[in-house]
């Protein structure tokens, strides 16, 4: 009898240390706060409440200076575009400098999350931008986007769920993306087309590829002189879920790091563990076009998503190759005995090495101008694989001798 009245009592107190899900209140500050972004002076600084906010149309701040738009922590101020009507953007800054965005969510805007276009040093700290739903094309492309801008720093932030890519810079200078995390995206993080640019202390898991570093014809500027290191790129083994046609479409599920027709890249002291397809991946634009010959759907997504170009050698000033990449220092480990067969590339990779999937691969396709100077060296004991892809793989070899330059 005794032991009944203890489990009962035990029962009730359980029950009344419960607390119950409170619903979520949704307000709505649209029109004060665009008015607010509209008619502020340079220097203010607009502060966001705690509260749940849902908005219809974009949110647009243009021409401002010395300017701070600042939440209560990104668990307890969230912007919400799930209603949108209007607008491709959920926060768009544009023509600024001085400009910095910190500690708000925001959420499943129509295309893209926060973009900021031709501004002068924005930083973006401690921001959550994300999609509510399951990962999906119907996504918008990009999380965070600063794109034609210089001075960029991103910290501390979350990106989950983009159709694109998650923490993203494009056609900038002087760029720091450090200490965030991108999870759930179909790039975790990338640096397209961008010059100067640092990439450290940050985690990228489950995407489909987990950090990019491309350079892409036909944009106003091409990239170079980028720095990565002390990153942790693992499990990036999600399911591609790019409109085909996307350039990001041709990322094989398990991909740690892509490197796409940059130059002059040093990348050393990262942690790249559990992809299950390819490590690293040094290829030219030349193989992504190939790729995607035959793939003829264009992309329905809003916003600066790029497209395979299959006309890129009219870009006469673009070099298609990576060169002067040096690949040193980085700790790989694969568990994963079979890569990614949803895609050829997998499927070459098992046909060439049964149950060993690379850890670095070169596509060896080269310009015929000048030496590539691929250098991979000091990564402890590793698989790697040249393919010779442009003599239909006649070359492959897993011979690294030829790549142990500094």
């Amino acid at each position: 009898m005794n032991k009944i009245i203890l489990v009962y009592i035990l029962c009730l107190v359980a029950l009344s240390c419960t607390t119950p899900t409170q619903p979520i209140i949704w307000k709505r500050i649209e029109k004060s706060l665009q008015t607010q972004l509209i008619t502020a002076k340079d220097g203010d600084t607009i502060q966001l409440d705690e509260g749940h906010f849902i908005f219809s149309k974009s949110l647009v701040m243009d021409g401002k200076s010395n300017m701070v738009i600042r939440g209560r922590g990104k668990d307890k101020t969230v912007l919400s575009f799930k209603d949108q009507e209007e607008g491709a953007q959920g926060l768009l800054v544009t023509n600024g400098k001085n400009v910095t965005l910190e500690d708000f969510s925001i959420e499943d805007a129509k295309g893209d999350n926060i973009k900021v276009s031709d501004t002068r040093n924005i930083i973006l700290r401690r921001i959550r931008s994300s999609w509510s739903g399951e990962p999906s094309n119907k996504n918008g492309a990009y999380a965070l986007y600063p794109v034609l801008c210089k001075q960029v720093l991103m910290e501390e932030c979350e990106a989950i769920g983009s159709s694109d890519a998650g923490i993203y810079v494009g056609q900038s200078d002087s760029v720091i993306i450090r200490n965030n995390k991108a999870y759930w995206n179909v790039a975790g993080i990338e640096s397209e087309n961008s010059r100067w640019v640092e990439i450290y202390g940050n985690e990228a898991y489950e995407n489909t590829g987990g950090l990019l570093v491309f350079d892409l014809p036909g944009l106003t500027q091409y990239g170079h002189t980028t720095h990565v290191y002390k990153n942790n790129l693992h499990d990036n083994n999600h399911e591609n879920f790019a409109t085909p046609g996307n350039v990001v479409a041709s990322i094989p599920p398990g991909t740690g790091m892509l490197i796409l027709a940059t130059h002059d890249l040093d990348m050393h002291d990262n942690d790249i563990t559990d992809n299950r397809s390819i490590g690293t991946g040094v290829i030219s634009y030349e193989l992504v076009a190939a790729i995607n010959d035959q793939e003829q759907e264009k992309s329905n997504a809003i916003g600066g998503v790029q497209t395979v170009n299959n006309n890129y050698k009219m870009d006469t000033l673009y070099n298609a190759f990576p060169y002067r990449i040096n690949i040193h220092d980085n700790r790989y480990k694969n568990s994963h005995w079979f890569p990614s067969l949803s895609n050829d590339i997998g499927k070459l990779f098992l046909f060439k090495s049964f149950m060993s999937p690379p850890d670095v691969i070169y596509d060896g396709i080269r310009s015929k101008r000048s030496n590539p100077e691929i250098c991979v060296h000091d990564n402890g004991d590793i698989l790697f694989f040249a393919l010779d892809a442009a003599n239909d793989f006649k070359g492959f070899t897993k011979d690294d001798t030829a790549y142990q330059c500094k």
